[in-house]
């Protein structure tokens, strides 16, 4: 089984995946989609007929330093409704982007 990352931005998107024992992580890929998500989501059926043994999509929100959404909030919420619409069988979390550390 692998996770799917997935950094959403107006523009661009980066991908990243786990290897099969869900070790390591890699950057996939970066999809150019300009804001359109119709772009986006067939990129997505792409990786995920490569890779279809992913049971887990994890998608980092982008809030605030002060902990306040924002439109891009909004905006990453809209495209997890259509990802969980569109891929019900994979699990689909958010983690908050300002607890990450590299």
């Amino acid at each position: 089984m692998r996770i799917l990352g997935i950094d959403y931005g107006d523009s661009r998107v980066g991908i990243a995946i786990t290897d099969a024992l869900m070790i390591t992580v890699q950057g996939l890929e970066t999809i150019h989609h300009n804001g359109n998500d119709k772009i986006l989501l067939k990129s997505l059926d792409e990786i995920l007929l490569k890779y279809n043994d992913i049971s887990t999509m994890v998608i980092g929100m982008p809030f605030n330093m002060n902990g306040t959404s924002s439109q891009r909030v909004d905006a990453t919420n809209k495209f997890i409704h259509k990802l969980k619409c569109k891929y019900n069988k994979i699990k689909i979390i958010t983690i908050d982007e300002r607890l990450t550390t590299v």
